[in-house]
């Protein structure tokens, strides 16, 4: 467990973490599910005519016959127009991952390849499309009643179910790619999912605790890449089998090479490369999955590139500067720092680095400050936010937030050379320019 009486981070898996940055899985899963539905849907429908052989009710099988006849039409269209909705699909998804993209930052793609609304409309219509051509086999072209084996009768209200499913399905899929499309929610989707990894975040002591001394280091083996999760209890419980400490090198988010030391050993000998596989996930970039500075690192770039030349957007920096407000309020009750996470009997088993107050505020901070003195609009809500960040902290982390003030006001004394504009520009406000 960690110092505080919270629960850990979920355990590492790799698996499901990659699924979920894909976009092939949910699809093909789905295609599978349609085969196997279409089966089902097939076997039910044979005994149907069978049970009405049966009982001689040749006069119900004509008519199902018929029905399924008057279907045949609306399950070709169907068959057909589904790859003009999936080909529509696509193409708004590609425009929108492109606006984003450019207007906000490359970094927020990941928002539109995790939406499960996007997955599960693709998927529905893929199903949907291999449905309905696996319904048209079938089709049988006699009418004789007592030689029909098979009317898809079922198979005919399933392609009716899911064409239904598909629209509702669009409709949803259209509002929400609107929606991503738009500022304000985005940073608030960066936002509930940094608060979601801060909900899990392992916290501890400013001041590290004493543990044995470093006997020895486990180097990175493997490809290079973004340190993105650790496993938090299979390392906890590789080292207490082994009798020793062991000390996370690199932060969540760090970029490591092979031969990168990733682990300090303290006490003892370095528990096995068996006993310590799955325990740490390197990818190409990095996640929220653990790294709640992901989340402040998005908002930052947004805000950045709102101020660039080529954009000039300092409303969109004011937003996003509300959310890192709104992020700093919830860590600042919060002890941050070293982190040792124990065993059972409470021997400390892993120390885990953990970013500072300061590290995160300035992460929050000081590329937007760099670029404000410019924007009395983003100066102004900076200002607010030093004003009400100073009131929610102690004394002891105060400090960044005055420099930060301090060094933003002689900025714009700098910059700006009249007066008036000066004091304009100095005055705090919550909205920039309310």
């Amino acid at each position: 467990m960690s110092d505080r009486g919270h629960r850990p981070p979920r355990a590492l898996s790799p698996l499901r973490e990659h699924l979920r940055e894909t976009f092939w899985f949910a699809p093909a899963a789905t295609l599978v599910c349609a085969v196997v539905l279409w089966l089902v849907a097939s076997a039910l429908d044979e005994q149907i005519i069978a049970y009405l052989k049966d009982e001689e009710a040749y006069e119900e099988i004509r008519d199902l016959v018929s029905i399924a006849e008057d279907t045949k039409t609306i399950v070709v269209t169907v068959s057909s127009a589904m790859m003009t909705f999936i080909g529509v699909v696509f193409s708004i998804s590609l425009v929108a991952v492109q606006m984003a993209s450019g207007q906000l930052t490359p970094r927020v793609v990941r928002i539109f390849v995790r939406s499960r609304i996007s997955k599960l409309t693709l998927s529905v219509f893929l199903a949907t499309f291999v449905f309905s051509l696996l319904v048209l086999s079938s089709y049988e072209s006699t009418a004789d009643p007592r030689r029909v084996v098979s009317v898809p009768f079922l198979q005919s209200v399933l392609t009716a179910v899911l064409v239904a499913l598909s629209l509702l399905l669009f409709i949803a899929y259209v509002s929400s790619t609107l929606r991503l499309m738009q500022v304000g929610p985005v940073v608030d989707r960066i936002t509930r999912d940094s608060f979601r990894v801060l909900g899990r975040m392992p916290v501890g002591r400013p001041e590290p605790e004493a543990v044995p001394a470093e006997t020895g280091v486990i180097r990175h083996e493997g490809r290079a890449g973004v340190l993105r999760d650790v496993n938090v209890v299979r390392l906890v419980r590789a080292a207490r089998r082994q009798g020793t400490v062991l000390r996370l090198i690199p932060r969540l988010g760090d970029f490591v090479v092979p031969g990168t030391p990733v682990f300090a050993v303290h006490g003892g000998s370095a528990p096995g490369r068996r006993a310590l596989r799955y325990t740490v996930s390197v990818g190409v970039e990095r996640t929220l999955h653990q790294d709640p500075a992901f989340g402040l690192r998005q908002l930052s770039d947004i805000a950045l590139r709102a101020l660039s030349t080529s954009v000039n957007d300092p409303t969109t920096a004011v937003q996003c500067l509300d959310r890192v407000v709104q992020f700093l309020a919830a860590l600042a009750p919060l002890p941050l720092g070293t982190v040792h996470h124990r065993d059972r009997t409470g021997a400390v088993r892993l120390v885990q680095p953990v970013p500072t107050w300061e590290q995160f505020v300035d992460l929050g901070f000081e590329e937007v400050r760099r670029c404000a003195p410019d924007s009395p609009q983003v100066t102004r809500r900076l200002l607010a936010a030093f004003d009400d960040l100073v009131l929610l902290t102690g004394p002891e982390r105060q400090e960044p937030l005055l420099r930060h003030r301090a060094l933003l006001v002689r900025a714009v004394e700098r910059t700006v050379p009249e007066a008036s504009e000066r004091a304009f520009a100095l005055l705090p406000d919550r909205q920039g320019i309310g």
